[in-house]
């Protein structure tokens, strides 16, 4: 329960924190481009990958972590987590496991993305 509630916290700032970066970065450009996310996602990723490369020989406590990892930067932006699991792969030499994390979540991903989309647009045209 414990860990939860820190998640939960850390969720929270990790949030708001998108939000203000998000728009902070859109009011910078005029494009429809998304640039706030890029921006997070690019941030978040390099924020993990410091932190975890300051924090993985210390001692410091598993709450702390997953307040931090899971709910600060994973409220931040998971793409965060998903680049730091895909460098560990490769880093431990499973190259190929990386290389399909890398397809899997890219190219899966936006495959559901638009699976789901039309499969909305398919059940609002039924209720018609």
């Amino acid at each position: 329960m414990v860990r939860i509630l820190y998640v939960l916290m850390g969720g929270a700032l990790g949030s708001l924190a998108r939000y203000l970066v998000s728009g902070f970065a859109h009011k910078f450009t005029d494009s429809s481009f998304p640039y706030g996310t890029m921006v997070v996602n690019i941030i978040g990723s390099f924020l993990i990958g410091l932190l975890w490369g300051l924090v993985e020989n210390t001692n410091i406590s598993a709450n702390f972590r997953t307040f931090l990892f899971i709910g600060i930067l994973g409220g931040f932006t998971t793409f965060s987590s998903y680049s730091l699991e895909t460098m560990n792969l490769f880093r431990e030499g499973q190259l190929k496991l990386g290389i399909i994390n890398v397809f899997g979540n890219n190219i899966l991903g936006l495959a559901f993305v638009f699976f789901g989309f039309m499969l909305a647009r398919f059940f609002f045209q039924q209720l018609k």
